[in-house]
């Protein structure tokens, strides 16, 4: 089965994609294209679903440049292959023959680009990154390279859907903290529970931040075994690990 790529017209003319799982040699329930280093899955198998994507990408497997994700707000500026990942949640770089990966199963993947500037970026933004800054500290650490905001896009691939997300009162509680307006990226659920749209409010980060244009392929992750990991579909089910997507942009 050949790698299934999707991708967004706001970040072309550059080489980019949001990768699913159909493409990979992996099996159980890893089945398909997991990137996962840090899953359970054979590290040799990871490797080939790797070397497929930097593949797909037009990179040497060492170009395709990925961190030790750690749900913060920390940007790793990346001029060359690292001798050790970093620990950070987005990474931007300036340097052509890059590819800039982040890997997710749930949480959003967002592609940036400066396309005019030459300025690249990849965020790892979860519910806590994205209330933390994650995606403006993306912005930040462009700007530093001569990115313009408005002059950047920034995309979120697949990832959790408002449907898929029900979150106790303690998550919400943390939101109106920040801002009593962040309720309404809540609504619906059961007893006390809510679902919280995590896709709008890392749309709302972004157009608040600046960027000339913020969007979501619309794709939910738990919503589609078949072209997408899941780690709260998996935990639904009891299974002991789950795959991870990867998402790739380069210069």
């Amino acid at each position: 089965m050949t790698l299934e790529i999707l991708t967004s017209d706001a970040l072309s003319p550059l080489r980019h994609g949001f990768f699913t799982r159909r493409g990979g040699a992996s099996s159980g329930v890893f089945q398909g294209l997991n990137c996962g280093q840090g899953s359970s899955d054979q590290a040799e198998v990871v490797q080939i679903n790797r070397t497929r994507v930097a593949s797909a990408m037009g990179v040497a497997p060492e170009a395709l440049i990925s961190i030790h994700q750690v749900h913060s707000a920390d940007v790793a500026v990346i001029e060359g292959p690292p001798d050790e990942k970093p620990r950070a949640d987005a990474l931007v770089t300036a340097t052509p023959g890059l590819a800039l990966a982040i890997l997710t199963a749930d949480c959003q993947p967002v592609l940036f680009a400066d396309a005019r500037a030459g300025v690249i970026g990849a965020a790892h933004a979860g519910w806590r990154g994205a209330l933390g800054g994650i995606l403006e500290a993306t912005l930040d650490a462009m700007e530093r390279l001569g990115a313009r905001r408005a002059d950047t896009a920034a995309v979120i691939g697949p990832t959790i859907s408002q449907r898929a997300y029900e979150v106790g009162p303690e998550f919400l509680e943390a939101f109106l903290d920040e801002d009593p307006a962040y309720g309404r990226f809540f609504s619906g659920g059961n007893g006390d529970r809510v679902q919280f749209d995590l896709p709008g409010f890392g749309l709302h980060r972004l157009r608040e931040a600046g960027v000339g244009q913020a969007q979501w392929t619309r794709h939910c992750t738990y919503s589609d075994p078949g072209r997408f990991f899941s780690y709260r579909r998996a935990t639904h089910a009891g299974e002991v690990d789950y795959g991870r997507l990867i998402s790739a942009i380069r210069l």
